[in-house]
């Protein structure tokens, strides 16, 4: 989509205001900063590079974006030793190898009348497009994400995960959302695709990469927001332990601990008090549920210690 710098402030902000309203209606509750920065990418067509701890919502980011958008959501995992052939396409070469049977089954039928070595080359070369074309290809998500005629949403999840050389491999396509198959030439999209990239900062990613995306931060929500979701994500639970609930998960993330609790975790802890239909919080209920927030025993041991302290400020906020 082409920028239109002349587009009045104010179509802007309702622009923005849409896009709250949009993610909202998917369950997905965006700051300003996201809102604006999904804004610019779909009118920039440039792709947003996510970072922040993990479980702030980076992945859950591109899912709402798919169903706002009504595009289909195509999710590449990385991992150490990711290659081309497992992001962009494969050979389906048994297919071809049946194929190549075939051929050699019927190689004096092709060959008759032939005068030469020449022109024996010749005719099987006519071959070499109908082994190699996109019947026997097998895309991947790269490649899907290029040829969905609507276009998609593209989730590049956990890049910081895969090597530097497969960093380098997406630069090409961050750049001109095309690919080149060295077989078929270059393919590029019709519509180019949302493309969201996320990262926990387990490696520094390369400056190639963050000049071509948007940078958009995550962090922990404040404990408005916080509540805000949870009344999305759990409605049936009492606005008064929604207060408590979130007061307590802000005290804990201001401890050193091993794991800060991820929003998807105050949501699970959410849901199991209110299947334990608890009406306030107390030191023993937490104590009994505290492994749905807490992954580490050495934490659930540092936790312990400060649980009358923690509970006793989370009632009364």
């Amino acid at each position: 989509m082409t920028p239109t710098p002349t587009q009045p402030a104010t179509d802007v902000r309702a622009t923005l205001a849409a896009i709250h309203a949009g993610f909202e209606a998917t369950g997905y509750l965006c700051s300003d900063p996201i809102a604006t920065a999904i804004f610019l990418a779909t009118r920039l067509e440039k792709p947003v590079l996510i970072e922040g701890p993990p479980g702030v919502g980076k992945t859950e980011l591109a899912r709402a974006t798919a169903s706002w958008l009504g595009k289909p959501l195509i999710r590449l995992q990385c991992y150490e030793g990711l290659d081309e052939s497992k992001a962009l396409y494969e050979w389906k070469y048994g297919k071809q190898l049946l194929y190549t049977q075939v051929l050699k089954d019927k190689l004096g039928d092709l060959m008759e009348g032939a005068r030469g070595l020449a022109e024996s080359i010749a005719r099987l070369h006519e071959f070499d497009d109908t082994f190699f074309n996109t019947e026997f290809l097998e895309p991947r998500p790269l490649l899907k994400a290029l040829w969905e005629p609507q276009g998609a949403v593209l989730l590049i999840d956990e890049i910081d995960k895969s090597d530097q050389e497969f960093e380098a491999f997406l630069l090409e396509m961050l750049q001109d959302y095309q690919i080149s198959i060295p077989e078929l030439g270059t393919v590029k999209a019709t519509v180019p695709p949302v493309v969201f990239l996320t990262s926990n900062n387990t490696r520094e990613l390369g400056d190639a990469l963050k000049r071509r995306c948007i940078h958009l931060h995550i962090p922990y929500p404040d404990a408005l927001l916080e509540r805000r979701i949870i009344a999305s994500r759990v409605p049936e639970l009492a606005e008064a332990m929604r207060h408590q609930l979130v007061a307590f998960v802000q005290g804990l993330r201001a401890l050193d601990l091993k794991k800060t609790p991820a929003i998807s975790e105050t949501i699970d802890w959410a849901r199991a008090l209110l299947l334990l239909h608890a009406p306030a919080l107390d030191v023993e209920l937490v104590r009994t549920t505290l492994n749905l927030l807490l992954k580490f025993e050495e934490d659930i041991a540092q936790v312990d210690g400060e649980l009358y302290r923690l509970v006793s400020a989370a009632r009364k906020s």
